[in-house]
């Protein structure tokens, strides 16, 4: 087996583990909380549990983004960047460039207290918020898992 391989592997299961937290967090964690009578116990409740996650996402993120570019300098796939068949790749790098600026950038310096602060004044829009921006994550992350997918196997 070859590096490539390992790391085409790696990235597969880096992809799942974070792609599918996003499903599991958007599709069952926040319905479930969603549910909870108390709106401010909703907002603490989630950022419990999705402050676990945080750091899942994080390594993961890292690994695919990691495990990504390996592959695309050990294969010489650079030009694909200049196909427009090869939408898929610009969607990978999109979807990774979205959640790796939201996990290192935005949440850590102003995005965390920002929520804290909305959901102080309006606990009940700012679940809603966050219910609605996880979707508009999990929607394109799931159409470009299709579309690499697809594409990566002639599709």
């Amino acid at each position: 087996m070859d590096d490539a391989s390992i790391a085409r592997a790696l990235h597969v299961f880096g992809v799942v583990l974070w792609i599918g937290g996003v499903g599991f967090v958007t599709t069952v964690l926040l319905p479930a909380v969603g549910r909870m009578k108390d709106p401010v116990e909703r907002i603490a409740f989630f950022e419990k549990i999705e402050g676990r996650f945080a750091w899942q996402a994080r390594g993961t993120t890292l690994l695919v983004g990691a495990t990504g570019l390996y592959l695309v300098y050990a294969w010489d796939l650079w030009d694909r960047f200049t196909q427009p068949a090869y939408w898929w790749m610009h969607a990978m790098v999109f979807v990774w460039v979205v959640f790796s600026v939201m996990l290192f950038i935005a949440e850590p310096l102003f995005l965390h207290r920002l929520f804290l602060a909305r959901a102080t004044r309006k606990p009940t829009q700012t679940f809603r918020l966050i219910q609605i921006m996880h979707w508009v994550l999990l929607t394109i992350s799931l159409v470009t898992v299709l579309g690499a997918t697809m594409g990566s196997h002639g599709g």
